[in-house]
């Protein structure tokens, strides 16, 4: 007897871990039954894919969504919503909520609070404290987590871990691979007066590229020296790029999409304190540099670091307004650009948003499209044009850094574990989304 699937994708250019080539897809009870020359009659429900690229489902490994405590700007509905518009199948999400994500409690709430309401698959962070130390070696093996998170720099609340006696003692304590935002603290704070009120330029001189170097040589040291694994958040200079490629065994990157698209000055005099991210958006040679080494194989994912805030809040008086801008629907249209335009492959974006999350986070069953994976797909027009502008942008924010932009390469279908849940910039899905699962805190690794 012919087998049968829920779902059949058909004709579309499947990007694999063999290459590229036409084919179809099936899918059974949420997982890829198949890949090959599939007929028609055999799926209970059919996508014709012609003229589309099938991806493995992009995974944004790094996304603020504001839940709880600032729901006005985000909350984990709204945040996931525009994740599917922009062919995002799954999420990491940040511990700086208020209260911060660094109990157990906290990491509960987190997920009940998605369940049924997220219509992208989520893992949350635990936020490293210097009073949850001890605590951290259960919670990072929690279902759901996605790692441990530490601030080196800048951080809200007590998630700021500033002393190499404290990071060291994280770890010493942790298991899995931990992740990281890489500013000096010292420096920032002998830096702050070179802020100019209402002047978002002088971000970037306050908060230096050595800075993050610091950071960086100083957390080499610490991991070197406890033998653990750390991933580096918004890796923004070339300072940063050199010292991790000495240490690729133990250090892994991540670039986000805005800092290889934009940059200063000419961001601030366009955006305002729109452009204000903490790193800040650095100068021509720095994103040039960033490029150079995602070309060289340095960087290991790109995430968004969405982070949302209203544009009144935006519009405070610079070093008042806050730093943060959204990116999780634009991730995929951004990057597919510069696809486009030369600047990497197809094959190499696959990398940075689905091979290469799942490898550094030890994702289970996603990141590949092969046989018994889950059916995360992002299907994509690479030839398809449009502009990018406010009024598309899903998140509760409202605006975008990329507005005005003409971006070439766009999604068209996003399917979470055999569900479409976006199709043609429709939601057309329920919130179904559910935890990511990581190898190594399944049970049975957890003793």
């Amino acid at each position: 007897m012919p087998q049968r699937f829920d779902l059949v994708i058909k004709g579309g250019t499947i990007v694999n871990h063999d290459g590229m080539a036409m084919g179809d897809i099936g899918i059974s009870r949420g997982r890829i039954a198949c890949l090959g020359s599939i007929a028609r009659d055999a799926a209970a429900e059919v996508i014709e894919a012609a003229g589309l690229h099938i991806l493995p489902g992009v995974v944004d490994s790094h996304v603020h969504f504001r839940e709880p405590g600032s729901e006005h700007k985000e909350d984990l509905e709204s945040g996931s919503r525009a994740a599917v518009l922009g062919g995002v199948t799954a999420v990491f999400e940040m511990p700086n909520t208020s209260p911060p994500t660094i109990t157990a409690e906290a990491i509960t709430d987190k997920l009940a609070r998605a369940s049924g309401r997220m219509f992208c698959d989520f893992a949350f962070y635990v936020g490293a404290t210097k009073d949850n130390i001890d605590e951290l070696p259960r919670l990072e093996m929690l279902p759901g987590v996605a790692g441990v998170k530490v601030f080196m720099g800048a951080s809200t609340g007590n998630l700021l871990v500033e002393d190499d006696q404290s990071i060291a003692a994280i770890l010493a304590k942790i298991r899995r691979r931990s992740a990281y935002h890489a500013e000096d603290e010292e420096r920032l704070q002998a830096r702050a007066h070179l802020q100019i009120e209402g002047d978002p330029r002088s971000h970037t001189i306050s908060r230096d590229a050595e800075a993050a170097r610091l950071a960086i040589e100083r957390l080499i040291r610490l991991a070197r020296a406890a033998g653990k694994r750390v991933h580096v958040l918004h890796v923004s200079t070339a300072e940063e790029m050199a010292l991790l490629a000495e240490h690729r065994d133990i250090a892994s990157v991540e670039a986000t999409p805005h800092h290889l698209t934009l940059s200063a000055p000419d961001c601030y005099d366009r955006l305002g304190n729109k452009a204000q991210m903490n790193p800040p958006i650095r100068e021509a040679h720095q994103v040039a540099a960033a490029w150079d080494a995602l070309q060289q194989g340095i960087v290991d994912t790109v995430g968004s670091d969405h982070a949302p805030h209203l544009p009144e809040e935006k519009a405070k008086p610079y070093p008042a307004s806050p730093s943060g801008m959204p990116g999780v629907q634009t991730l995929v249209p951004v990057m597919l650009s510069h696809v486009h335009a030369g600047r990497l492959t197809l094959q190499r974006f696959v990398d940075l948003t689905s091979h290469g999350p799942a490898r550094i986070y030890g994702v289970a069953g996603k990141g590949r499209l092969g046989v018994g994976y889950d059916a995360d797909l992002t299907l994509v027009d690479l030839k398809e044009t449009r502009e990018i502008t406010d009024a598309s942008t899903a998140s509760r924010c409202g605006w975008t850094p990329y507005v005005g932009m003409r971006a070439t390469g766009w999604p068209m279908a996003t399917v979470v574990r055999g569900q479409v849940v976006m199709r043609d910039g429709e939601i057309c899905g329920v919130a179904a989304g559910q935890a990511v699962t990581f190898l190594e805190a399944l049970p049975s690794m957890r003793s």
